[in-house]
This record gives C-alpha cells, sequence and structure tokens, in this order.
C-alpha cells in the first residue's frame, strides 16, 4: 500500500493536476476579468483603487502570468510569490475584516483565511517544484 502511495505522490500526472487545481482559481479570475471588463472595473472602483483600468488590467494580467507559471512548472517560485503578495494586498485592501462589524467582518474574515490557506499551497507548490527538480537532476546523473 505504501508503494502504490508513495508511487502515486511522485507521479507527473498527480502533480500536473495539483499544479492545475491550484492555478484554476486564478487563471479563472484573470480570464473573468479581461471578459466582463465591466465588472472587473467594479471591483477595482469598489475598493477604491485608481485609476480602475490600470488596476483591473494588471490585477487581470498578474493571475494570468503566475497562473501560466504554475502550470508550466516553471519559475513556480516567482509565481507563488507574486500570487502571494496578490492575496496578501486583497486582505489588505478589499477584505479587510478589522473595519467591518458582525455579518460583513465575518465574511471578510473567510475571504482571509482563505487567501492564506492558498498562500499556503502556493507555498507547497514552490517547495515542490524545487525538490521534484533538484530529484529529477540527481536520478539523470
Amino acid at each position: 500500500m505504501d508503494t502504490m502511495i508513495e508511487r502515486a505522490l511522485a507521479s507527473r500526472w498527480l502533480w500536473l493536476l495539483a499544479r492545475v487545481l491550484l492555478a484554476l482559481l486564478f487563471l479563472a479570475g484573470g480570464l473573468a476579468k479581461l471578459i466582463d471588463w465591466e465588472a472587473g472595473l467594479a471591483e477595482v472602483q469598489a475598493a477604491g483603487l485608481n485609476p480602475p483600468w490600470v488596476f483591473s488590467l494588471a490585477t487581470a494580467l498578474t493571475l494570468i502570468a503566475g497562473a501560466v507559471l504554475v502550470l508550466l512548472d516553471r519559475l513556480v517560485w516567482l509565481a507563488a510569490g507574486v500570487l502571494s503578495a496578490f492575496l496578501l494586498l486583497t486582505i489588505v485592501l478589499v477584505h479587510s475584516f478589522w473595519t467591518s462589524t458582525s455579518e460583513p467582518q465575518q465574511v471578510a474574515l473567510y475571504f482571509a483565511f482563505e487567501h492564506l490557506s492558498v498562500i499556503g499551497g502556493l507555498l507547497a507548490a514552490a517547495i515542490a517544484s524545487q525538490l521534484r527538480k533538484r530529484v529529477a537532476a540527481v536520478v539523470v546523473l
């Protein structure tokens, strides 16, 4: 049983699936901002960021570029850092639970926890990517 689990965890298909699932959130968010441009602008305006079109475009490009790097297993450390910084800024600018009361506060807190959990996943992906490349280099030698 352990051997089967170890083979699955070391497999390329599971590593690809993990990256697809992690990147899906960011790819979908970035594409949604481009496809429904007006809604993306409204989100940015609600956060008080000006000029809205610059922040909306920068957000979309950041999300898509980070997702693509994760999907391709290239510079995952950079993608994880940029996307983590984006999520932290989102907590501060949009989901500032410390400024709300009652129900809005609770929803914002849940979003903040969700963002922190995704940051953990991004960090784990960056670590796994680096370790997988080291192992592959050793196996080739």
